[in-house]
C-alpha cells in the first residue's frame, strides 16, 4: 500500500492545521514531523509541544523523525506524546535495541532510519526488531534537497533483504521524492513516501497529494 506522509517541515506553520487537512483531503494518510536538536544535524525545528499540539489537531498518525543525539531519552517521550510512529537512527546509537523496545511499549510503530552514506550492514543486527526503516535519500538536517540517484538500488536490497528473512517491515524514504521519481522508488520496494516541498511548495496541498499518489501508481 502506498503511503504519502507529508513534511510539516515544509508547511507554513502560520496555517499549520489547515494545511494538514488539505493534505488529508488529498489522500495523505500519515504526517510526518521532523525533530532536529541542531547537535545531530545542523538545524533546530520542533518538539514535544508541537507534537502533542499535532495529536490533538488531526486524526492522521503522526511519524516522528528524531535527529536528535541520544534518541533513547525523549523517544518513548514523543510517543507518550501522541507519536504513533517513531524513528530513530542507527548511526552512533549503541543502544538502539532498547530504544525501539521503548518505543513499542508505548504502543507505537517503532523505526530505524539509515543515512545515505550507511551501509544496509548497519542493519543486520537491528532489522528484526523494526516495524520500518526510514531511507534517507537525501543528507538529513534541511528540505529541498535533490533525489540521491543510489538510493533507488538501496531500496531495492532492502527489500530483498526484508523478503528473504520473512520480516513484516515496511520501507518509508524520505528526500527530494516529486511526481517524477515516486514510481520508481515504489517500484524499488517502498511504500511510504515523505514528501514536503513536492505537497506544501506547490501551492495546493490536496492537489500535489493526489498527483504523488496517481504518478506513484503508474509503475506499481
Amino acid at each position: 500500500m502506498i503511503e504519502i506522509a507529508p513534511s510539516i517541515l515544509s508547511a507554513d506553520f502560520t496555517r499549520l492545521g489547515e494545511q494538514i487537512e488539505a493534505a488529508e483531503r488529498g489522500g495523505a494518510t500519515i504526517v510526518h514531523v521532523d525533530v532536529m536538536d541542531g547537535h545531530f544535524v545542523p538545524n533546530i525545528t520542533v518538539g514535544l509541544p508541537v507534537v502533542r499540539s499535532l495529536a490533538r489537531a488531526t486524526r492522521l498518525p503522526l511519524d516522528t523523525h528524531l535527529m536528535i543525539s541520544d534518541p533513547g531519552l525523549y523517544a518513548e517521550q514523543f510517543a507518550e506524546a501522541g507519536a504513533r510512529m517513531v524513528s530513530v537512527h542507527v548511526e552512533g546509537h549503541p543502544h538502539i535495541h532498547r530504544t525501539l523496545a521503548s518505543i513499542r511499549k508505548q504502543g507505537a510503530k517503532a523505526g530505524v532510519v539509515i543515512n545515505p552514506g550507511t551501509s544496509l550492514g548497519a542493519l543486520d543486527e537491528v532489522l528484526q526488531f523494526a516495524d520500518y526503516v526510514l531511507v534517507m535519500s537525501v543528507n538529513p538536517g534541511f528540505g529541498g534537497q535533490e533525489f540521491i540517484p543510489t538510493s533507488v538500488e538501496k531500496i531495492r536490497r532492502l527489500r530483498r533483504m526484508i523478503d528473504e528473512r520473512g520480516l513484516d517491515v515496511r520501507i518509508e524514504v524520505d528526500g527530494g521524492i516529486g511526481r517524477e521519481n515516486i514510481a520508481t522508488v515504489a517500484a524499488a520496494g517502498a511504500e511510504i513516501f515523505v514528501a514536503g516541498t513536492a505537497v506544501f511548495g506547490q501551492g495546493d496541498p490536496a492537489a500535489s497529494v493526489r498527483g504523488l499518489l496517481s504518478a506513484a501508481a503508474q509503475l506499481v
